[in-house]
């Protein structure tokens, strides 16, 4: 039932700003039939940018012009919405913040279902049924220039530099119950926040991207992700920004930590949905090396001393970092440097447990085992391709042979842990790719599309289908791999 009143009992609660004012509560406004519908031009309209007057630049009653597309204030006499009516002829307008259609500069609303598109563009809501069925969906929308794309696979723009904040989006985008939490407005629409806490505006912005990038009824293929970066500028106080290049794993990281603070998380498991998807927990055994300058009987003698005793401790994951072999250092018979290859399943002995490895410090040295003690059910990987020194940072080109299906984690768990789990067999659902040198690279990334198991490119506007075996050549950054449902 909508919330509308009758035409006959309509207040105007619309303000009508000359200067940010709203009009008197005993105003009124008539609601009819507009003869100036035909004039929309919804090639023109674009709701992924701020809702600012172009002209006065404030956030305060702002309308939209559905002839040419641009963001005015107010609509009363003498506001930018009529001056610029009266100016160029444009009569149809849409109150941005109440969803309300008006004409002026006769200044009445406009009542009629054909705009009802234009509402949802703007705010696109899912039902739970609709929702459930996302990932069987075969069918094919279409924008208005024609093109035909398939919800969830849209490009986002590149505003500056911003590559390795989509490729991120986009995978999260396909982590399906974070998809879901986000396209349901009301999971997170109440949540309480201390007053001028830029973390709901986090929360915001992201439901409304995982929205627009899902909407089957967009009028164009592609969406940009500018507000939402906005909201990442703001709330990481410069730290990440669309101007610059950024390194993807330091985003994911910084975004995952700062939804789950703004979505009230605490150190508990289940407390908001990015633990509940991604939250892992491993031991990490550490022990302490004696210093290379001493003799064998001095060593055995630390090694007997408390200091240099073996200590467990628990740690919780998001993501695991595999580290990368070094990259050889010969050449091949026709005078090319041979690019090495290595098995993921090689990378992923670093957790069974039992590989030791080696962490240095300023002053001390230590070996580290790392054991897995729960698998999250969506499982990020990390490939540490870059180190950095005091003069430049290098990149290892190694290529990562891993298989799209049926990764079974199982073999790297201890058997009373394996026997704590029902499934441990993975399918990989993201691929993040660097290419390039490592100041000067670009990001894509690889999304597979469930309901027709076809796997797609995506780098920024470019959206192109790829075959699996042509994702395993890549230089692989970032994976996500997705429990299988026993």
């Amino acid at each position: 039932m909508s919330d509308e009143e009758p035409p006959s009992k309509k207040v105007k609660r619309d303000e009508v700003p000359g200067k940010g004012q709203a009009e008197s509560p005993g105003s009124r406004t008539n609601t009819r039939l507009c003869p100036y519908l035909d004039t929309i031009n919804r090639q023109y309209l674009d709701f992924d940018f701020e809702k600012l007057c172009s002209v006065s630049l404030t956030r305060i009653n702002v309308y939209c012009c559905l002839v040419c597309g641009k963001y005015f204030q107010g609509r009363g006499t003498n506001t930018h919405a009529y001056t610029h009516s009266v100016a160029e002829g444009h009569h149809v307008y849409l109150n941005l913040h109440t969803l309300k259609f008006y004409c002026l500069p006769d200044n009445y609303e406009i009542i009629d279902s054909s705009l009802d598109d234009i509402k949802y563009v703007l705010n696109p809501t899912f039902t739970e049924n609709h929702i459930k069925n996302l990932d069987n969906n075969t069918k094919l929308s279409r924008a208005i220039d024609g093109t035909l794309y398939m919800p969830g696979i849209v490009g986002l723009n590149n505003i500056k530099a911003n590559d390795y904040c989509n490729v991120v989006l986009q995978a999260l985008s396909h982590v399906s119950p974070l998809r879901n939490f986000f396209l349901r407005e009301e999971n997170y629409g109440k949540i309480k926040r201390p007053p001028g806490d830029s973390a709901y505006l986090l929360v915001q912005r992201y439901g409304e991207l995982t929205r627009k990038l899902w909407n089957p009824r967009n009028f164009k293929a592609h969406v940009s992700p500018h507000e939402m970066l906005q909201a990442v500028v703001l709330w990481s106080k410069k730290q990440f920004q669309f101007t610059q290049q950024g390194d993807p794993i330091d985003f994911l990281s910084w975004f995952l930590n700062a939804l789950h603070k703004a979505l009230n998380g605490s150190k508990k498991k289940d407390s908001s949905i990015i633990y509940k998807s991604f939250l892992g927990n491993m031991k990490i055994y550490t022990r302490k090396i004696p210093p290379i300058d001493l003799d064998e009987k001095q060593k055995r003698s630390l090694m007997l001393t408390e200091e240099y005793q073996e200590t467990e401790t628990e740690s919780p994951f998001l993501y695991l970092t595999c580290d990368l072999p070094p990259p050889p250092l010969f050449i091949d018979e026709f005078k090319e440097n041979i690019i090495p290859q290595v098995n993921l399943y090689q990378l992923l002995t670093k957790f069974n447990g039992q590989s030791e490895k080696e962490y240095k410090t300023y002053k001390e040295n230590f070996l580290k085992r790392f054991e897995i003690t729960k698998l999250p059910p969506y499982l990020i990987l990390y490939i540490k391709r870059f180190t950095k020194n005091t003069f430049f940072v290098e990149k290892n080109p190694t290529i990562v042979n891993f298989p799209v299906k049926n990764v079974d984690f199982g073999e790297f768990l201890t058997a009373d842990v394996k026997s704590k789990h029902k499934n441990t067999i993975y399918d990989l659902v993201a691929n993040i790719v660097h290419d390039g040198e490592p100041s000067k690279g670009t990001y894509r990334v690889h999304i597979l599309q469930k309901s027709t198991g076809q796997w797609y490119e995506m780098q920024d506007l470019h959206v192109t289908d790829i075959l699996p075996q042509m994702i395993t050549l890549t230089e692989a950054y970032i994976q996500i791999y997705e429990l299988r449902c026993s």
